[in-house]
Formats: structure tokens, C-alpha cells, sequence
């Protein structure tokens, strides 16, 4: 499909929060895109030479020309279609250099342990890297404190660049209570946090994008174990 600017083709694996936020910028901007599912297991030739050094997705196609990187591809599409949509990072340089460090925090807290979990073979290396996950929504609670001023989004009254990267894990946080009995989000210790998931997740650009099969993302990170 074509995309005002230009077409966009979205190379993906359905549960990859990394892929998951990209799509969800792109519907947040409401525009089009061709979606590309991938398999790992055997990666397709427009995803080799379109990504040569790290050979993964999310890899964004616009007009022939890859991007890579979901932060840096989230950035892109919020710089290149300006005035389309609503924009996800603040327009001010303070703004955007806060939220950048908040997005950097989550991928380096969150994402680093999430894939701990995922692929760690011993209990105990899943449990403290759940561990590491809490403790870094506790301090994200306090940062949703002070980057929403009280609204709903830590962009503020709409969507923005750090809600895009936390939110993209927020199916997963279901799978791992699932997987190894810990609820990372809970109301209990990040009661702003776990309001704000709730309201991410119900989003229109986010609530067809999050998986919510548990049993089906366990039975597909299967293959990747065997």
C-alpha cells in the first residue's frame, strides 16, 4: 500500500515489541504500510541485504531505502512525516532529550532482562532478571510522575516516545507471569505504571498490535528453545 511520502514495507515478527512499537507509531500517524512477516528461522533475502550487520527486524523499507533500529525507526517516522498525525516525540530539544533518555533507560532496564528471561536456562538467572525488570518500573513510576504532570500518557494527554517503548513489552509482562510466576507490573508497587499499561494497551493504536495469547507467544518462543 502506498504511504503519503512515499511506500512503507515493515519487516516483522508478530510478538517483537521492537517490531510491535513501530507498528504502532505507524498507526498512531495513520499510515499505511505493507507488513512483512518474517521467519527467524529461515530469514528472507530483502531482510539480509536490507540489515547486513545485525540481520533482524523490525527493518522499515521506505521507498527502497532501510532503516533499521526500532527506536531510531520510531524517530525517523515521527521526523519524516511531521504534520501527519500526532507527532511522539515533544517539540521542544529539552522535551526529546528527556524522553530519549527515558527510551534508552527501558531498552538498557527492560529489554536487556526481557530477553534474559526468555532464553536463560537457569530458574534463578529468570528470576533475578525479573527482578531487575521490577526494579526498574519502580524507578519508571517515578518517571511517569514527573514526565506526565498528572496526565495519562508520559507524553501527556496523548501517546509519546516513551510510552511507545514501554508499552511495547506490556504483552510480555503477562507471558513471564505465565512463564515464571512473577508479576513484574503490579498496581501494588507501580500503581501509576499499571493504571497507565491499562490505558496503553486499550489505546486504538496499540490494542489489535500487543499479543494477548499467552499460550500462543509461549508455543512460538518454543521453537526458538528446542
Amino acid at each position: 500500500m502506498a504511504a503519503k511520502g512515499g511506500e512503507l514495507k515493515l519487516l516483522g515478527v508478530w510478538d517483537s515489541p521492537y517490531v510491535n512499537r513501530v507498528q504502532i507509531v505507524l498507526n498512531l500517524k495513520g499510515l499505511s504500510y505493507e507488513y512483512v512477516e518474517e521467519d527467524l528461522l529461515n530469514k528472507s533475502e530483502l531482510l539480509l541485504k536490507s540489515n547486513p550487520v545485525h540481520k533482524k527486524v523490525p527493518m522499515l523499507i521506505h521507498d527502497g531505502k532501510p532503516i533499521a533500529e526500532s527506536q531510531l525507526i520510531v524517530q525517523y517516522l515521527d521526523e519524516v512525516f511531521t504534520g501527519t498525525g500526532p507527532s511522539v516525540l515533544p517539540a521542544d530539544p529539552y522535551g526529546r532529550a528527556t524522553a530519549r533518555f527515558w527510551a534508552a533507560f527501558v531498552d538498557d532496564s527492560v529489554g536487556s532482562p526481557w530477553h534474559r528471561i526468555l532464553f536463560a536456562r537457569e530458574a534463578e538467572k529468570k528470576a533475578d532478571a525479573a527482578s531487575r525488570i521490577m526494579a526498574a518500573l519502580e524507578t519508571l513510576e517515578g518517571a511517569f510522575r514527573d514526565c506526565s504532570g498528572g496526565r495519562d500518557y508520559f507524553g501527556g494527554d496523548g501517546v509519546g516516545f516513551v510510552d511507545v517503548v514501554l508499552g511495547s513489552y506490556l504483552g510480555w509482562f503477562k507471558v513471564f507471569e505465565k512463564m515464571i510466576g512473577v508479576r513484574v507490573l503490579d498496581a501494588a508497587r507501580t500503581p501509576l505504571l499499571a493504571a497507565w499499561g491499562e490505558r496503553f494497551a486499550a489505546a486504538e493504536a496499540a490494542k489489535d498490535v500487543l499479543p494477548d495469547d499467552v499460550d500462543k507467544v509461549l508455543e512460538f518462543l518454543q521453537q526458538f528453545l528446542d
